[in-house]
C-alpha cells in the first residue's frame, strides 16, 4: 500500500481523487494522439450548454461515455474523447438583462466553473481540444463553412413570418410565446415578416431520409422521429374552381385525396394573396387577420389552439361535382408556409377539421368505414383516422384507402384539375435570431450592391462586447460603429447584417472540429476521415429531432460541396434515460400554492419527511425528472465530497438500465460508497506469495472478464455491475490462492474504467505506471466453457435444493443425487415418490 494513505483499512477518496487527476493531467494521459497507428475511437457525449453548474444527469451522461473511452483505451484503441461548450444563446442574454453582467463574461465564468465540476468527477477527457462556441477561433471558421454553404447555393434570404415582440422589439422563438404574450414583456405577440437566412436542407430531404436506414446503431425510435418530421408523403395538388364573384382557383394539397366526398368547407391561412385582397375591401376581415397574427407561427402551436375561422362568404366547386360548392374561409390553423397556404376540410376523418366543422355548424360526413359505421352523420367528437373501406363516396365506394386515393388521383390528372404529388413536411432551417449573443452572420448589405459576402481574409467577423441590455432590442443595431463598414465591392459606406446564427448552428459541426483544429480552416479533410464517423455518440432523446438532423444535414452539405468525404456523423447513438428524485413539497397556507425544498432540506425517514430547521412535516410527492423548479435536484459537488467520484459515478452505472430513468436515492449512494469500501478491502488483502488454484473462480474470473467486456461494448453498465458484484463475492470467499491474488487482480483492472481513482490509488501498490494506461484482462477461452452446472431440485413443482454436478452427469446419477438430499428428503416427509422427471443439466422434478 502507498506509505501516505492515512487509513490503511478505508479508501480516502479526498486524497486519492485528487492526486490521480493531478497525475492525468501531469501526463496528458488522455490527450488523442493524430498520428497515432492503432485503431481509432471517437466517444462523444453531447457538450454541454454553459449554465454554471453540472447537475446529475450531466454525471450520467458523461460517466457513460468515460467507461466506454476507458476501456476502449484499455483494448488497444486510440481514443478521442473531447468536451466543450455549447456557448451561445438565449440564457446569457437573460442573465445580462436580469442581472446587469455581460453575456460574455457570465458564460466565460460559467465554464470554469462547470470545467472544475468535470475535472473533479476524473473523467478521461482530452482538454487540449476544449472549444466554446462564443470564441472567435470557433465561430470564425464557422463563418467561413457558412460562405461556402452560400457559395453553393445551399443559403438564402427571404421573408419569413416571425413571433415580433412590439415592446422587447424582437423575434421571439415559439417556446418564447406563452399563450399569445412575449414571455418577458407580456405584450401581445404579433406575426411579422421579416428578410431571414435560411440554409436549403430540403434538398437534401431524400438523402437524409434514405440514410436513415443505414444507421441501424441509432435506436429505432430515433429513426422514426426523423423521418416523421421529414415526412415524406404522396398526395394530390388540385385546384378548387372559384364560384362568382371569387375570381381566383383555390389551389390545395392533400395527402387523403380519397376523403374528398366529405368536405365540408375550404380554408385559408391568414396572409394568403386571396385573404389579403378581401381583407382590402372588408375591415371585418381585416380585423380577423389582425387577429390570427397575434397567435402562434407553428404547425404544432396551432394544434393546440383554439380553431378560429372568418367566412369569407365566397365559395368554391368541389371538384368531383360541378353542383356543389363549398364555403370558403380564413382560418387561423392554417399557416402560409405549408403546402400551398390551402386546405380542404374533412370534419368526420381528421381532429382539427371536427373542431372547426363543430364550432361553425358545417355538414360532418363519414366517408370511412369503422368497422360496421357506414352511416354519413357522424356524430361523434372524436373523428376516425384509422384505416377502412371508403363509404358514402359514389364512385369510390368499396375501395380502400389506397386505392381510393390511386382512383382519384387518376380522376384529376386525366380531367386536368389536379396532379399527383410527393411533398416534404421539413421545411428550410431558418437560420436568423434577432439576438445578440450568437454567431455573427457574415454579410454587408450595401446600397449599390445589395447585400454581400464578407470577403475570407476579414474573417471572423467578431462580436463586439462593449454592449448594454438597456435599452429593448439588438444590441447588435444600435452600436456606434460595428455595424457600420464599407462595402468589399464598391467601397461605398454600408451596414453588417446584424442578425446572429441560430445556436443550432454552432452544435451542426462541433464534432469536426473536435477531430481537427488547425489555426487556418474550419478543419484538415484527412484528419476528419481518419476519426470520423463518431463511433459512439450519446446524449438526451429530447435532441432526437433537430439537433441531429441538423448535424446529419450540415455534414451531408459540407461533403456535397468537397468538405468531406463522410456524409453520416454518428455511427452508433444511445440516448440515456434521466435521473429521477421525489420531490417535497406543503402548501402555502395564504394562497394554498406548492413551496417546495430541496433534499437538503428535508429529513427523510420511513415515516415520511421533515423540514431540518424546525421539524414540520412535508409531503413526499412523486419521483420525477430532477428540475430546479421543483428543488428535487442533487449537488453533485455536495455527493463527490462526501462519498468521492468513484461512489457517484458507480451510482450511476448500477441498477437501472442506462436508457431508463434512474431514481436517485441516499440508500443507494451509500450503498455505492460501502462497496468502494469494500473492494478497497479486497484488493489490500491480495498475496502476491500465495500458491494453490483454484480452478471454479479462475474460470468465474475469465468469464467475468468477457462478459463485462460483451456489456461495456453494448453500453449494459448496469449488467457488468451485477457481473463485478458477483465475482467480488465468490473471490471474499474464496481461500487464499494464486487464483484468489489474479482474480482480485483482475477485478481492479474491471472497475477501473468505472472507479479509476481507486483503481489507481491499488494499482501503484504493486505496479509501476497507471492503471489507464493499462490493458484489459487477456481471456482464457477454455475456461469460458462451464465443466460444471447447477441443476435445480423440485419437490412437486416447488424449489427444494440444488445440485452442483458435473456437465453430463447422467440422469440415474442425477435422480440418486436428489433423492439423498436432505432438504428434498424433508419436503417429501415420507411421502412416496411416483414419477422423476429430469432434464439433463437442468433440473430433477420429484413428483410425490
Amino acid at each position: 500500500m502507498t506509505a501516505d494513505r492515512p487509513e490503511p483499512n478505508r479508501f480516502a477518496p479526498a486524497t486519492a481523487d485528487l492526486r490521480w487527476q493531478q497525475a492525468w493531467d501531469e501526463r496528458q494521459t488522455f490527450r488523442a494522439d493524430d498520428t497515432s497507428l492503432k485503431p481509432r475511437s471517437y466517444v462523444l457525449e453531447m457538450f454541454p450548454y454553459p449554465s454554471g453548474r453540472i447537475h446529475i444527469g450531466h454525471v450520467r451522461n458523461y460517466t457513460m461515455g468515460d467507461v466506454l473511452a476507458r476501456y476502449k483505451r484499455m483494448r488497444g484503441f486510440e481514443v478521442l474523447h473531447p468536451m466543450g461548450w455549447d456557448a451561445f444563446g438565449m440564457p446569457a442574454e437573460n442573465a445580462a438583462m436580469e442581472k446587469g453582467v455581460h453575456p460574455g463574461g457570465w458564460t466565460r465564468a460559467n465554464i470554469a466553473n462547470m470545467k472544475a465540476q468535470l475535472k473533479r468527477l476524473g473523467f478521461a477527457l482530452d482538454w487540449s481540444r476544449e472549444l466554446a462556441t462564443c470564441e472567435p477561433d470557433y465561430y470564425g471558421h464557422e463563418q467561413a463553412l457558412f460562405l461556402d454553404l452560400y457559395a453553393a447555393g445551399l443559403v438564402y434570404r427571404k421573408e419569413s413570418t416571425v413571433n415580433w415582440d412590439p415592446v422587447d422589439m424582437t423575434v421571439l422563438a415559439n417556446e418564447q410565446v406563452i399563450d399569445g404574450r412575449g414571455w418577458r414583456s407580456g405584450a401581445p405577440v404579433e406575426k411579422r415578416k421579416l428578410s431571414q437566412w435560411f440554409l436549403r436542407i430540403t434538398e437534401f430531404a431524400d438523402e437524409l431520409l434514405e440514410g436513415l436506414s443505414g444507421l441501424d446503431k441509432w435506436p429505432e425510435k430515433v429513426r422514426t422521429m426523423q423521418e416523421n418530421w421529414i415526412g415524406k408523403s404522396q398526395g394530390l395538388q388540385f385546384r378548387f374552381a372559384p364560384l362568382a364573384p371569387l375570381a381566383e382557383p383555390v389551389e390545395v394539397y392533400s395527402t387523403r385525396p380519397d376523403t374528398l366526398f366529405g368536405a365540408s368547407f375550404v380554408a385559408i391561412a391568414a396572409d394568403h394573396p386571396i385573404a389579403q385582397a378581401i381583407a382590402s375591401r372588408s375591415a371585418e376581415a381585416e380585423a380577423f387577420i389582425a387577429k390570427c397574427k397575434q397567435g402562434g407561427t407553428t404547425a404544432a402551436e396551432l394544434e393546440t389552439a383554439e380553431k378560429l375561422g372568418f367566412d369569407t362568404g365566397f365559395k368554391v366547386v368541389h371538384p368531383l361535382d360541378p353542383t356543389w360548392s363549398l364555403p370558403l374561409y380564413i382560418a387561423n390553423f392554417v399557416l402560409m408556409d405549408y403546402g400551398t397556404g390551402a386546405v380542404f376540410g374533412c370534419p368526420a376523418h381528421d381532429q382539427r377539421d371536427l373542431d372547426f366543422a363543430r364550432k361553425y355548424g358545417l355538414p360532418v360526413t363519414r366517408v370511412v368505414a369503422e368497422g360496421d359505421s357506414i352511416a354519413p352523420l357522424f356524430e361523434g367528437t372524436e373523428a376516425y383516422t384509422g384505416p377502412g373501406r371508403i363509404v358514402n363516396s359514389r364512385f369510390l365506394d368499396g375501395m380502400d384507402v389506397t386505392d381510393a386515393k390511386a382512383a382519384v388521383i387518376a380522376r384529376a390528372e386525366a380531367e386536368g384539375w389536379g396532379e399527383g404529388k410527393t411533398v416534404w413536411r421539413l421545411r428550410d432551417w431558418g437560420v436568423s435570431r434577432q439576438r445578440y449573443w450568437g454567431t455573427p452572420i457574415p454579410f454587408i448589405h450595401c446600397q449599390g450592391c445589395g447585400v454581400v459576402p464578407v470577403p475570407k481574409a476579414q474573417l471572423p467577423v467578431i462580436l463586439p462586447e462593449d454592449v448594454t441590455f438597456d435599452v429593448p432590442g439588438n444590441p447588435l443595431e444600435r452600436h456606434p460603429t460595428w455595424k457600420h463598414v464599407d462595402c468589399p465591392m464598391c467601397g461605398q459606406p454600408a451596414q453588417r447584417e446584424t442578425d446572429t446564427l441560430d445556436t443550432f448552428v454552432d452544435s451542426s459541426w462541433y464534432f469536426l472540429r473536435f477531430a481537427s483544429q488547425p489555426g487556418d480552416a474550419p478543419f484538415d479533410a484527412e484528419a476528419i476521415r481518419k476519426w470520423l464517423p463518431v463511433e459512439q455518440y450519446i446524449g438526451g432523446i429530447e435532441h432526437a429531432i433537430l439537433h441531429l438532423l441538423y448535424a446529419r444535414f450540415w455534414t451531408r452539405a459540407l461533403a456535397r460541396i468537397g468538405k468531406l468525404e463522410v456524409k453520416e456523423p454518428f455511427a452508433s447513438l444511445f440516448t440515456q434515460g434521466m435521473v429521477t428524485h421525489e420531490t417535497y413539497e406543503r402548501r402555502n397556507p395564504e394562497n394554498g400554492q406548492p413551496v417546495f425544498f430541496s433534499p437538503s432540506e428535508v429529513e427523510r425517514t420511513a415515516d415520511g419527511a421533515t423540514l431540518k430547521t424546525d421539524g414540520a412535516r412535508v409531503e413526499v410527492g412523486r419521483v420525477i425528472k430532477m428540475s430546479k423548479s421543483k428543488k428535487n435536484v442533487v449537488d453533485p459537488d455536495e455527493i463527490v465530497a462526501r462519498y468521492g467520484a468513484d461512489a457517484i459515478r458507480w451510482f450511476m452505472l448500477s441498477d437501472s438500465p442506462p436508457e431508463r430513468d434512474l431514481p436517485w436515492s441516499e440508500a443507494g449512494i451509500e450503498g455505492c460508497w460501502r462497496f468502494v469500501q469494500r473492494l478497497w478491502r479486497l484488493f489490500g488483502v491480495a498475496d502476491a506469495s500465495a500458491t494453490g488454484e483454484d480452478l471454479p473462480l479462475r474460470r468465474k474470473a475469465h468469464q467475468t472478464i468477457h462478459a463485462v467486456a460483451l456489456d461495456i461494448e453494448a453500453l449494459s453498465f448496469n449488467k457488468a455491475v451485477a457481473r463485478i458484484y458477483e465475482l467480488t463475492g465468490a473471490t471474499e470467499k474464496a481461500l487464499p490462492s494464486a487464483d484468489r491474488t489474479a482474480a482480485v487482480r483482475t477485478l481492479l483492472l474491471l472497475v477501473a474504467p468505472m472507479m479509476p481513482h481507486l483503481a489507481e490509488e491499488a494499482h501503484s501498490a504493486f505496479a509501476e505506471g497507471l492503471v489507464a494506461d493499462a490493458s484489459w484482462p487477456e481471456v482464457d477461452p477454455a475456461l469460458l466453457i462451464d465443466d460444471e452446472v447447477t441443476v435445480a431440485v423440485q419437490v412437486k413443482g416447488k424449489l427444494r435444493d440444488t445440485l452442483t454436478v458435473a456437465k453430463g452427469t447422467p440422469r440415474e446419477e442425477l435422480e440418486r443425487l436428489a433423492l439423498a438430499s436432505d432438504k428434498v428428503q424433508r419436503a417429501l416427509d415420507g411421502a412416496e415418490v411416483k414419477k422423476v422427471i429430469v432434464v439433463p443439466d437442468r433440473l430433477v422434478n420429484l413428483v410425490a
